[in-house]
């Protein structure tokens, strides 16, 4: 089950149901108005009309949207043989999981959609897409997977279209084969593609409206092209990278920020006049000229630290305040005549090596 409500639950919004055949990879969603579970039994059998087989099972995660006393009553009197995966492990969905952002999330993006009228547009876009995903979209399957120490190795079959899949599936009958290889010769991959890009187009300008209702910033969409003239224009689209509007970023409002008072704000004239005439001029040539005119607002500053001793020119109630363990610390050590006043590396006075030998 695909939310499409953002990242707001409120309210009610749109919601897809994913069904994916575990032996063939064959996919079908199901667009719902809202989460309910008379609306997940149409879609089952809506879906028991679109797969090429018969439902056998049906293996569903603890979403109360499934597991309650509508959905499985059905399925069992139906019998349909009913599972589900373990609470708080995803991964038993692994094949639903993977179809929810290879198919949906591709297709419909990460807007918000509710309303009847984006429901059959999203019908409309399911219609076209789980023919041109299930019979020209080839996918990995895995083969087998094994763990050597920390490693593990996987090894995959040759990819392969959920057609090919079952028209080589020996339990598949002859008849269910003969009526997909018929279906295959009637499709066209271009036509389908067509289609999916013009309901995508409609269903851009229906993000986060509500009750069916245009977006007012949006623009309307454009008039459908024909299988031909969409063809055409298909290679320009894949070097230029196509940005489709279902997946545009939206813009944010822009939030202004209070510029605070500069003291070169007086001064912007003067130095507009100096760059031109002088465009090499540099920032330290401008600061001079700014200190002659106003030397108090741009002087240079006089420091003076002044010596304690003879043998230290630094004073520990002069140096500047930071942290108690960042304070320059001053030791006063003992001036050896002809060696001169002892060396300091990093604020901390050094003996010298000479005073050190005769210590020891």
């Amino acid at each position: 089950m695909v939310a499409h409500g953002v990242t707001s639950v409120a309210g009610s919004f749109i919601q897809t149901s994913t069904m994916v055949d575990v032996a063939t990879g064959w996919t079908e969603c199901m667009p719902l108005v809202t989460r309910e579970g008379g609306l997940v039994v149409r879609a089952m059998e809506r879906a028991q009309s679109l797969f090429p087989w018969v439902i056998r099972g049906a293996d569903f995660d603890n979403d109360s949207a499934f597991m309650n006393d509508v959905v499985v009553p059905w399925c069992r009197a139906q019998k349909i043989e009913v599972t589900r995966s373990r609470a708080y492990k995803k991964n038993d969905q692994a094949f639903v999981e993977q179809k929810n952002g290879a198919v949906v999330r591709r297709l419909v993006g990460y807007g918000r959609f509710d309303g009847v009228e984006t429901t059959c547009v999203l019908e409309r876009l399911y219609a076209a897409s789980r023919l041109h995903t299930n019979f020209f979209q080839p996918s990995f399957k895995l083969k087998d997977k094994r763990r050597e120490g920390a490693k593990v190795i996987k090894r995959y079959h040759v990819p392969a279209t959920p057609y090919e899949r079952a028209l080589a599936h020996p339990r598949l009958s002859k008849v269910v084969k003969r009526r997909l290889r018929e279906l295959y010769r009637t499709l066209d991959p271009v036509a389908l593609l067509a289609e999916m890009r013009d309901a995508q187009a409609e269903l851009g300008t229906r993000v986060d409206a509500r009750a069916g209702r245009l977006a007012a910033a949006t623009s309307p969409p454009a008039p459908t092209k024909t299988a031909a003239a969409f063809a055409k224009g298909l290679g320009n689209d894949l070097h230029l990278g196509e940005q489709r509007i279902i997946h545009r970023r939206m813009r944010k409002p822009y939030k202004k920020r209070m510029r605070m008072p500069s003291m070169f704000d007086p001064h912007l004239a003067n130095i507009e006049r100096w760059l031109t005439a002088e465009p090499r001029l540099t920032a330290l040539a401008i600061l001079g000229r700014l200190a002659e005119q106003c030397p108090e607002q741009f002087g240079l500053r006089r420091r003076s630290t002044p010596s304690c001793s003879a043998c230290c020119d630094l004073s520990d109630a002069k140096q500047p305040r930071r942290s108690s363990r960042a304070r320059l610390r001053v030791r006063h050590w003992p001036v050896i005549p002809g060696l001169g006043p002892p060396l300091r590396v990093m604020g901390t006075p050094r003996r010298p090596q000479s005073l050190r030998s005769c210590k020891q």
